[in-house]
């Protein structure tokens, strides 16, 4: 197994910049996910570690060797991609093997290692059939069996469940997690979904137009990210244009719905000017909703219920307020069981000050 290091690595491709000074480290035996968009240089990331590009300028290290100078076949990484690219005219063994062959390892040692590889992927008694007679699942599963089987320092993954239904990517998940916890190989996986970047890593790096902009632990950097940027792609948010008067620790905070609150900085060493404009954010599952009555708390307001969207156990209200400025557009999650409001209902609606977030105005 290795550690790895990217130090500051750049990256133009036909005159474009991709890799704006990329920077991140995965400890040996550790398992990241590089989270963005579509174009934003994650899968370019992960070619430069698989040495089938080589940037500009900046580093890839393994162990604090550098590797650039080493080609793709020296560097002792399996990959797996989206598409598998499995060999169709080759049986399951032959697919998973094939890395073995090139090697030049007996056939005794190769059909061996193929049956541990397979045996891990729950795919013992597969050995003779072809990539058609499998199902997406059992694809993905032959993919990462001859990724393993190689014994690599490093696992690369690219996009792994993106071919597969929201079913089997939710059980393959899983199955991931405990081949990576087993094996202890240190990996990268690289993905645009949100959900798939939580669940499987150790911690996620959030990149960004070729820069990474934010890495933590998924909890952490789901509960208190360091950018707005990061918070609305990470998840769903609220966000509100408040004015700040800075008090202590706790920011004083004056909503457009007329209701004042007290809110974190998201950046703990951030300090605002008094009457300062900032943007306020929360999670929708920590909007709290409940039937408009005579007796109204202090910290409430009133809201109109646009829409309810359901989505299993949970609905999402979409919520409409009078502001000053024009009207402010919240969404809640709540348990769609014993839900007893609906479209055109007046609701008391409540932010609490524990889960609201303050990000710079303008800022990321």
């Amino acid at each position: 197994m290795a550690s790895v290091q990217i130090d500051d690595l750049h990256l133009a491709l036909g005159g474009n910049p991709v890799l704006n000074g990329v920077s991140l480290e995965l400890a040996d035996g550790e398992c990241v996910a590089l989270l963005g968009p579509s174009g934003c240089g994650k899968t370019t990331t992960l070619r430069a570690l698989a040495g089938f590009v080589r940037g500009d300028r900046g580093e890839v290290r393994f162990n604090g060797r550098s590797v650039d100078a080493l080609p793709a076949h020296r560097r002792n990484v399996g990959l797996v991609f989206q598409d598998y690219a499995l060999f169709p005219h080759m049986t399951v063994a032959e697919n998973v093997g094939y890395g073995l062959r090139m090697r030049g390892q007996a056939r005794s040692a190769i059909r061996a290692s193929v049956g541990e590889a397979l045996a891990r992927v729950e795919l013992s008694g597969f050995e003779a059939r072809l990539p058609a007679q499998l199902s997406g699942g059992q694809r993905q599963r032959v993919a990462l069996a001859r990724a393993i089987v190689i014994e690599p320092d490093v696992l690369l993954l690219d996009e792994p469940l993106g071919a597969l239904d929201r079913k089997l990517r939710d059980g393959m998940q899983v199955e991931l997690k405990r081949l990576q916890r087993e094996l202890g190989i240190t990996t990268l996986i690289v993905t645009h979904d949100q959900e798939e970047a939580l669940s499987l890593s150790n911690r996620v790096a959030v990149m960004f137009a070729g820069r990474i902009a934010a890495v933590d632990s998924p909890a952490a950097l789901y509960r208190r990210p360091p950018r707005a940027d990061v918070m609305a792609f990470l998840g769903r948010a609220n966000f509100l244009l408040v004015t700040l008067d800075p008090t202590g620790v706790s920011a004083g905070v004056e909503t457009p719905m007329g209701v004042r609150l007290r809110a974190q900085p998201a950046d703990p060493l951030r300090v605002f000017a008094a009457r300062a404009k900032a943007r306020l954010a929360i999670r929708p599952e920590h909007v709290q909703v409940r039937r408009a009555s005579a007796n109204a708390q202090t910290g409430e307001f009133s809201a109109s219920v646009v829409d309810l969207i359901y989505r299993g156990a949970l609905a999402e209200v979409l919520l409409q307020a009078s502001a000053a400025g024009g009207p402010v557009r919240l969404s809640a999650d709540l348990p769609a069981e014993g839900l007893n409001i609906q479209r055109g209902d007046t609701v008391a609606v409540r932010l609490p000050d524990e889960h609201c977030l303050i990000f710079e105005e303008n800022g990321a």
